[in-house]
């Protein structure tokens, strides 16, 4: 029998220790700080150097935003000469919505496909700076587009058509 009453004190032992393992765990829970959710934070890019390379290297007035509030935080930023002068610029706005700028010399149907996911031309179209941009609904993002001087520039993401054209109303090509 002393060999069972061993058995039973190892058992008892065991889970002894895991409750206090379990404890503990509790306590680091409680006690230490942790988000629980909310936004990841999103590294903000520096695209400066991008954009004078591009601007150097296009074949058209390359875009981009001047006089935005700290707020649009620019996320993603690619130009690629070898892919039809393709120039991306990636922002999360202020509540959080993702908001684009691509400019492309690449035939105009398939680059804005691409650059909305697969928004639609509406007969809708508005002035912003004496220019007339198009908007376009129905894919992952809605877009404003216009082309100009050889390019296609597509304004898109998630953000309202407000936050778009307060994007398109910033984009400077100097």
């Amino acid at each position: 029998m002393a060999g069972s009453n061993g058995k039973q004190k190892t058992v008892r032992d065991m889970i002894l220790s895991l409750a206090l393992i379990g404890v503990a765990a509790a306590v680091i829970y409680v006690f230490v700080p942790h988000d629980d959710g909310g936004e990841p934070d999103v590294k903000r890019v520096d695209y400066r150097v991008e954009l004078l390379t591009a601007r150097r290297a296009a074949a058209y007035p390359v875009a981009a935003p001047q006089g935005l509030s700290e707020e649009w935080k620019p996320t993603s930023v690619r130009f690629s000469g070898a892919d039809s002068d393709a120039w991306h610029l990636g922002f999360r706005t202020p509540d959080g919505q993702y908001v684009q700028i691509e400019q492309s010399t690449q035939k105009p149907s398939k680059f804005i496909d691409t650059a909305s996911q697969g928004s639609k031309e509406t007969k809708v179209t508005q002035v912003i700076d004496g220019a007339t941009w198009t908007r376009y609904t129905g894919g992952r993002y809605d877009a404003l587009v216009r082309s100009d001087k050889g390019a296609t520039t597509v304004v898109a993401g998630t953000g309202s058509f407000e936050q778009l054209t307060e994007m398109a109303k910033a984009l400077k090509t100097a």
